[in-house]
Parts: C-alpha cells; sequence; structure tokens
C-alpha cells in the first residue's frame, strides 16, 4: 500500500509492572474504605441499640408483678377503710402486698373516667424508671390490666410511707382521734433539705432534666425516720435541657393553685425554675403553717407577700407559734437563735418565690444556704439527738412534738 510504517515504542516492562500495582493497591484501598465504613455503621447501630435498651431498662423491681386480683385482695376490695389519700387523678389505699415477708405497700388507683389519668400514669411510668434517689419515692411495680368487669384498669404501687404526707403534719385534721402530729424546727429544716436534693437530682443529675411540676405539701412522704420522699410524678416533664429561655406554649397549667408558678399562667413552657417557684411556697408554708389558698389572702395579697412584709421588725408574727415557745429564760437564748434561723429560711423561701424566674435560687445554692442555716441553729446542740436517732434507726418520737 505504499504507507509508512506505524510508529511503535518499545514494550516497557517496568511501566506496566507499576500500572498494575497502581491499579490494585486503589482497589484493595477502596474495598477497606468501604469495609471500614460498613463497620462503623454496623457499631453505632448496635451501640445506639444497646444505649436505648439501657434507658428503656426501668429501676421499676422487675421481677414484682401484680395482677388485679392481686391489688383487689391486698386492698381488701379497695376497701374506704384502706384509703389513705386521695389526688385529682385517683385514689391511694394502703394495701399487704403477698409474697416475701408481705410486703405493706401503698396503691394509687387512677380513676380513668378522668380526662388526663391515662396520661398521667404513662407520665409517671417514664419519669421513674430511670431514676433513684433517697428522697424520692420509690415505685415497686405497675399495673395495667382490666377489672373484673372488663373495664380498663391502671395503679401504680409505691412503697409504704408510715409517717403519711408532709400535708397531714403541716394541717393535721380537726377530727384526727390520734394526738395531732407537729414537727419541731429540727425536723422541718432536714425535711427542706431532702426536697431541696430531691429537686436538684431532678433538675441536673439524672440525665435528662425532669421538672415535677406538682410540688406541694401532699405531695411529700414521711418514712418511719421523717426522711421526705417526694413523689407523684403524673404532671412531670422532661426537658432537653436546663435552659432559662421561656417561649410560650399552648400547654395548660401544670400544677396545683397556689404553688403554680406565676409564668405560667401567662402561657410559658415549663421549666426548672417553676419547681423553685413551687419550692419556695413550700418553705414558707412549712415555717409559718399557712396555706398559699388561705381565706386571708385576698385582693393580690399571697403568701410571699405577706411574709416579706413582715421583715424586719414583724418576723415572729408570721411565724408558726409551734416553732417558738420559749417557757423560761434559760431557753431565751434558743428562742433567739430559733427566730433569726426561720427568717433566714423565710429570705431563701422569698427569693426562690420571686415573681421573674431569673432572680429565683438555683438548686445548688438553695441546698448550700440550707446548710448554713442548719448549722448556725445546731450550735446549741438540739440538732444533736435527731442525728443519732436518724442513723440508728430509732423512732423518732423524741423529736416530734
Amino acid at each position: 500500500m505504499h504507507l509508512p510504517a506505524c510508529p511503535s515504542e518499545p514494550f516497557n516492562k517496568k511501566h506496566h509492572s507499576r500500572t498494575v500495582l497502581v491499579i490494585c493497591g486503589s482497589t484493595i484501598l477502596f474495598i477497606f474504605v468501604i469495609l471500614l465504613f460498613c463497620f462503623l455503621v454496623v457499631r453505632c447501630r448496635r451501640k445506639g441499640s444497646r444505649r436505648k435498651s439501657l434507658d428503656s431498662s426501668p429501676t421499676i423491681e422487675q421481677n414484682v408483678q401484680v395482677t388485679y386480683g392481686d391489688l383487689v385482695r391486698a386492698t381488701d376490695g379497695f376497701s374506704e377503710s384502706n384509703i389513705i389519700g386521695t389526688g385529682s387523678f385517683g385514689t391511694v389505699y394502703k394495701g399487704l402486698l403477698d409474697g416475701e415477708g408481705r410486703k405493706v405497700v401503698a396503691v394509687k388507683v387512677l380513676n380513668l373516667q378522668i380526662q388526663g389519668a391515662s396520661r398521667t400514669f404513662i407520665a409517671e411510668c417514664d419519669a421513674v424508671k430511670n431514676i433513684r434517689h433517697r428522697n424520692l419515692l420509690k415505685i415497686i411495680t405497675v399495673c395495667s390490666s382490666v377489672d373484673f368487669k372488663g373495664n380498663d384498669f391502671k395503679a401504680v404501687v409505691f412503697e409504704f410511707m408510715e409517717n403519711g404526707s408532709l400535708d397531714d403534719w403541716l394541717h393535721p385534721k380537726a377530727n384526727e382521734q390520734s394526738k395531732p402530729k407537729k414537727l419541731d424546727l429540727t425536723a422541718r429544716l432536714d425535711i427542706a433539705i431532702d426536697v431541696a436534693y430531691a429537686l436538684d437530682y431532678l433538675h441536673h443529675q439524672c440525665g435528662k432534666p425532669i421538672v415535677h411540676c406538682d410540688l406541694k405539701p401532699s405531695n411529700i412522704l414521711l418514712d418511719d425516720n421523717i426522711t421526705a420522699h417526694v413523689g407523684d410524678f403524673g404532671l412531670a416533664k422532661f426537658l432537653k435541657k436546663v435552659t432559662s429561655q421561656y417561649s410560650t406554649s399552648s400547654v395548660g397549667l401544670r400544677g396545683t393553685i397556689g404553688y403554680i408558678a406565676p409564668e405560667y399562667g401567662m402561657g410559658n413552657e415549663v421549666s426548672t425554675c417553676g419547681d423553685v417557684y413551687s419550692y419556695g411556697i413550700l418553705l414558707l408554708e412549712m415555717f409559718t403553717g399557712k396555706r398559699p389558698t388561705d381565706d386571708m389572702f385576698v385582693g393580690g395579697l399571697t403568701l410571699s407577700m405577706f411574709v416579706k412584709m413582715a421583715f424586719p421588725e414583724q418576723i415572729t408574727d408570721v411565724i408558726d407559734t409551734h416553732l417558738l415557745t420559749p417557757s423560761d429564760d434559760a431557753e431565751s437564748m434558743n428562742y433567739a437563735r430559733a427566730t433569726n434561723c426561720i427568717a433566714s429560711i423565710l429570705r431563701i423561701g422569698i427569693s426562690c418565690s420571686n415573681e421573674l424566674p431569673a432572680e429565683r435560687m438555683e438548686t445548688d445554692k438553695i441546698i448550700k444556704e440550707l446548710h448554713i442555716v442548719r448549722d448556725m441553729f445546731l450550735r446549741n446542740g438540739n440538732y444533736g439527738e435527731r442525728q443519732r436517732v436518724r442513723q440508728s434507726g430509732e423512732s423518732p418520737s423524741t423529736n416530734i412534738h
């Protein structure tokens, strides 16, 4: 064809080997990256699944399973004679649960005819399943079943608190046949510190912050050593984080009239500051003996304003008369010390119940201030016997008059 010969280069064996190595190496590296990525994805999923499993594992005693029939027998058919309290969503009965040792328990039976009762049951189970603290009321088990007529039945079984609620002690019923219950200054101060520890745990130490939303004397139970246990988490709410931001919300009021933070009435979302407000009102009630819903608080007058107006000259006029009863000159020094102690506590209560959420005390500061007050008061030695009784587990009757 008389065409020029095709140009050709000599075969470079070394160059060819290098190309093959680069291709093979790139392929192996790509496969390794893919396998590593798949391994990490699987591991993360397993870790997330394991964490979810741990988060969903309740501290409720799984080995205690009860049926509707068990609770019927435990409470003698939900007899009226076994009623130890009533609430917004149900009735609490004293019961004797069959099993090892026949344990005395408190059984809260939800009235499912009341709107929101089922929701409070779920909220309470969610709130308490992963928390454990000596100042929180322990749930033994729950029962979600049907009664003998086929109607839905829900109940929560708690540890039985021998000394009832704080409300029973602060405001004993006039028709009680037994001797009226009264708590002395040291007992009330200890209870105030117990409740502050419980709130601090809920707000800052149990993973997701929990707002109780219904802190009041009837939801604080006392065991045989007069140690306080905060209960009733039916209105509790989980927060993503502790925050001081307050945005509006269409959620209805959470809590009990007299103890609800004022910002809730303006549509603000629940916050830990709301619990602190309720705690402040609780402190004022504990050391004045007056409910925030007392008939005297009319025309815009509140318990917090009532106490604030008494400082400093008329402070003894607002203190619970059971706490200040000097009988002779020998007790005059103790009387003055007790007055100063209670005045300091009331100042903490006023600060906690401030109208502005941002100006309320944090729980850790509350605990610190209350310990300072207790140390100041205990210099006279009155507290030593109570502390000994608490540690030994003996009857605390010598400290309650």
